[in-house]
């Protein structure tokens, strides 16, 4: 890390001092005349919005700086919106969320050209403007928020002018308005149009395939004798350091959760690795940084070198919660078999935490809903158990209570609104070519389902089998009587079924038990279209699920207790002993994980002693190698110390920069609501990675 980055760390992400430039909330509703405002049509409204967002931004111009803009206006009138939105069916808050728009239709241009091919549209439309009326208005909606881009650029380059910082206001001069030529001003182009899609109101804004986007430009560079490997390296520093300095002001259900989230390496449709030396660097800036954005996405496969895995577990050693690995083989298979074109799943991204989208051309919704396993399993228990003869019975009561919750699911999905997102728009596949905006579908318009508490249904499923059925040391009134009482006085029954109980990640019964739960979902979705003639994607993801779905969920025949909390992801449960991570690896990487390949890892907590030394991090490494080669979908550890995490809740003033793996993104420790913190303390930890 060179001295400048050290300084602009310290001034960003310890000091904070760049907060201080920040302006009072405006008050938007005089702003925007709200009786006046709330008459016009939704894309005129996101428009103007939009338009005051950075009419009213102040440039700040920082000497050492080369990659410009921070947000000073703190509040954007999501408020407002919800009123827009109301009476609707939406997801979320309406606003667009979590697509990965392909960058390259504009850094290829820039906004000049752009501007020129929309004007031309507009003059070819003008013909007929009854006819086109919605797309005239589309286009000029488009129009203004380049514009508007232009605009702040503009007052940005003066200001950087009068400061006298000629390295932002030289770059300035040609950019957004022209296309990027060197390595850095393709990493100012991105940062500017990232930066306009958080001031649009919509959230969750992945950057996608970074070093392939990027690479043309670097490799440009090197070629021509005009950048170093080392200066590369301290620009894309200065680009992490800015997905960082406004984080806090991006909406998520935790202070983190903003979809910052960078997808390396990967294959193409020929099987040839595209990792490449910005690949490595990217890895390399996060490891050097130690910050939550961008959170990074390693895509991998079979044949991926034992090196690239070792240089990932050295970023896992600093706590950061990433990378996380996405297994090609796995993945392109699932894609393939759902109906994307083979050139698509090659090219697939993450969206904000690990569910596969394709960039410039998914408008989907990954995350519209979650199933609880464990939900589904405790009802067929509870309401079933006693009319069942023999265990698979009680199987097929489970499946019909999987297929109802997911009939159900998919039900609810009908008629969702998502508010216009002109800019967006002028990213993905078509939009400006049909006038249509973006969230009106694009070429893949397909909604993802998360199934949540897995490992805790196929625990419970197992010891009704093992303790009930086959060795009838508890018998089905007493069960049911033990979960009404929520175990009180029935101390001995939860013991047995807490701790003595097959788990999954460790006994072969519960494994194959999961692996049935997760077929009967995928089942479950089979066949079935939405509202915009896309499928449904079955996934083991929980999301922020397993905290809400524990809250209400009865006691479970796991030895759980009424409101305990449900694992995270696609994990084992949290009573499960494990016999170290080997176990667990070889129990989760089964065939059959491209039918739930919408998103969700196998999360392991590590402690943090494990990566101390090269030899552990060899081990480690031929760890994740392993789950890659045995099949594994996707998979997620986490350096942890439950000693740390504890003290941290006492003493937070002293664990400031303490950063965790919440489910699918990384955040502070101690800036985390005190239910996540609990979990992610209870569910440490694996001891040795040669178990």
């Amino acid at each position: 890390m060179t001295e400048r980055i050290r300084k602009m760390r310290k001034f960003y992400i310890e000091d904070r001092a760049h907060r201080a430039f920040r302006r009072p909330p405006l008050d938007w509703e005089k702003l925007l005349d709200l009786p006046v405002f709330m008459e016009q049509s939704d894309l005129e409204k996101v428009t103007r919005v939009f338009e005051i967002m950075l009419e009213r931004e102040l440039p700040v111009i920082f000497p050492e700086e080369r990659l410009p803009l921070l947000r000073t206006v703190v509040n954007f009138p999501y408020f407002i919106f919800g009123q827009t939105v109301r009476g609707r069916k939406i997801h979320e808050n309406g606003m667009l969320s979590n697509i990965c728009v392909d960058y390259s239709r504009l850094l290829s241009c820039g906004l000049d050209q752009k501007l020129t091919e929309i004007e031309a549209r507009l003059t070819e439309l003008a013909r007929n403007p009854g006819e086109n009326a919605g797309q005239i208005e589309e286009l000029s909606a488009m129009r203004r928020h380049l514009a508007a881009i232009l605009g702040l650029c503009e007052r940005y380059r003066r200001h950087a002018l009068e400061k006298g910082n000629r390295a932002v206001s030289d770059v300035l001069s040609r950019l957004p308005g022209k296309p990027p030529e060197t390595f850095q001003e393709a990493l100012c182009m991105l940062r500017i149009l990232h930066y306009a899609m958080w001031a649009s109101g919509a959230y969750h804004n992945t950057l996608g395939r970074l070093d392939q986007l990027l690479y043309p430009y670097y490799q440009k560079d090197i070629a021509g004798n005009r950048l170093t490997k080392e200066e590369a390296l301290e620009l894309l520093e200065e680009f992490f350091l800015c997905c960082n300095k406004d984080s806090d002001l991006y909406i998520g259900v935790q202070q983190g959760d903003n979809g910052q989230s960078v997808v390396l390496g990967g294959r193409d449709r020929n099987g040839v690795s595209q990792y490449n030396e910005l690949s490595e660097l990217c890895l390399q800036a996060s490891l050097e940084l130690r910050v939550i954005d961008p959170k990074i996405n390693l895509r991998v496969d079979s044949n991926t070198p034992t090196a690239v895995y070792e240089l990932g577990t050295a970023l896992t050693r600093t706590g950061l919660g990433f990378p996380q690995y996405l297994n090609d083989d796995v993945n392109i298979r699932a894609l393939t078999d759902w109906g994307y074109a083979l050139e698509d799943a090659c090219n697939y991204s993450a969206a904000a935490c690990w569910e596969l989208i394709i960039p410039g051309k998914g408008m989907e919704i990954p995350n519209v809903g979650g199933l609880s396993f464990a939900g589904a399993a405790q009802r067929a228990i509870r309401n079933h158990l006693e009319e069942c003869a023999d265990f698979e019975s009680l199987l097929t009561f489970t499946k019909a209570e999987i297929q109802t919750e997911a009939d159900a699911l998919c039900a609810d999905t009908a008629g969702i609104t998502i508010l216009p997102a002109p800019l967006h728009s002028l990213m993905m596949s078509g939009c400006l070519e049909s006038g249509r905006d973006v969230t009106q579908g694009c070429v893949y318009n397909n909604y993802g389902l998360h199934g949540a508490g897995l490992s805790t249904a196929a625990d419970m499923l197992a010891g009704v089998e093992r303790f009930v059925y086959q060795e009838g040391r508890v018998t089905k009134a007493g069960l049911l009587d033990a979960l009404d009482r929520n175990f009180s006085g029935c101390d001995r029954l939860f013991h047995l079924l807490r701790y003595d109980g097959p788990k999954m990640g460790r006994d072969d019964r519960a494994n194959e038990i999961g692996a049935s739960l997760l077929e009967m979902f995928a089942d479950s979705l089979e066949g079935k279209r939405n509202d915009r003639n896309g499928i449904f994607r079955a996934g083991t993801g929980s999301a922020m699920f397993y905290i809400e779905f524990s809250k209400n969920l009865p006691a479970t025949a796991d030895g759980r207790h009424a409101g305990e909390p449900i694992p995270a992801n696609y994990s084992p449960g949290l009573f499960a002993r494990c016999d170290g991570p080997v176990s667990v690896v070889t129990s989760f990487a089964r065939p059959g994980l491209s039918r739930v390949a919408n998103g969700g890892p196998l999360t392991l907590e590590l402690h943090d002693s494990m990566f101390r030394n090269p030899e552990a991090i060899s081990k480690t490494a031929l760890l994740v190698k392993s789950f890659v080669r045995l099949g594994g979908h996707q998979l997620q550890l986490n350096a942890v110390n439950r000693d740390q995490m504890i003290d941290a809740q006492k003493h937070p003033e002293n664990h400031r920069n303490l950063i965790v793996r919440v489910w699918g993104w990384s955040g502070y420790f101690i800036e985390l609501d005190k239910e996540y913190q609990d979990h992610i303390i209870a569910r440490c930890e694996y001891t040795s990675a040669d178990a």
